[in-house]
């Protein structure tokens, strides 16, 4: 019964760690999905010798499995960047760059260069992969560029549909499973853009993108207060920024495979 105990407690610490969780498995997968969809034939090639015929929206959430194995305690932080709020672009830049050297922007520039050297081995190049993939996933769910003092929305609780929850699990999954969809169909209807917007969606530098989800994320903690009980209205007002976010992530995730693969 002890040890039953104790792999309940360590279940529920992983499951809701602060700034862990991003999008949900839905989400995350929705994210590659749209990516998948959006490869050059070239990046399409040098992947599959990674990781065969698989999917990416299959490795999608690894990075998040892999909490329950203590040995990847260290890489925690790299699912997130913690920012102050209400910056001018020029001060968030500067935050950025004396961040912390472990988090979800100074990982993200590694495992780009690291996936770009043809020596490194299979089993790195498909751990740097899959971490890539849900790291980019990550930097779109506004949450995860998130403020320290409440961890990214977790300290900020709310009630969905009477139910007790915090703001960073609304916008990690309650928002996106609201709709029903399976992540197929979910990255189906998201996949519709022009080439002339999806140029618009994928212009800019890293971080820009974290920047633009910065501004959501500003936007999120000043639209909602404490204990406040969030249902119809609150899916009806950010129906259309969460897929906005969705569709940003994997076609931005399209873009860095590219040009790591070309």
């Amino acid at each position: 019964m002890n040890s039953i105990f104790k792999v309940a407690m360590l279940t529920f610490a992983i499951l809701f760690s602060s700034n862990i969780w991003a999008w949900g498995t839905t989400g995350h997968r929705v994210v590659a999905e749209i990516a998948e969809k959006n490869l050059s034939r070239k990046a399409k090639r040098e992947i599959k010798k990674i990781i065969g015929n698989q999917k990416l929206a299959y490795w999608a959430n690894w990075p998040d499995f892999i909490k329950s194995d203590t040995s990847w305690k260290f890489a925690d932080s790299w699912h997130y960047v913690n920012i102050p709020g209400n910056l001018s672009y020029d001060a968030f830049l500067t935050e950025l760059d004396h961040s912390s050297n472990d988090n979800l922007y100074k990982r993200a520039l590694i495992l780009m260069e690291e996936l770009k050297k043809k020596e490194l081995p299979l089993e790195k190049k498909q751990q740097y992969l899959y971490f890539l993939i849900h790291i980019i996933g990550d930097a779109h769910q506004p949450l995860h560029v998130g403020r320290a003092e409440d961890l990214g929305g977790n300290k900020v609780t709310v009630e969905w549909f009477g139910s007790k929850t915090n703001l960073h699990t609304v916008w990690d999954s309650k928002l996106v499973d609201f709709e029903k969809y399976s992540y197929t169909e979910y990255a189906d209807v998201l996949n519709r853009l022009s080439k002339k917007e999806i140029k618009e969606v994928q212009n800019g530098s890293l971080e820009n993108w974290i920047y633009d989800s910065y501004t959501v994320s500003n936007k999120i903690y000043g639209e909602v207060t404490k204990d406040e009980n969030l249902k119809y209205r609150y899916h009806y007002l950010n129906k259309e920024r969460v897929e906005q976010q969705l569709q940003k992530g994997g076609l931005r995730l399209s873009k860095v495979l590219n040009e790591i693969f070309r």
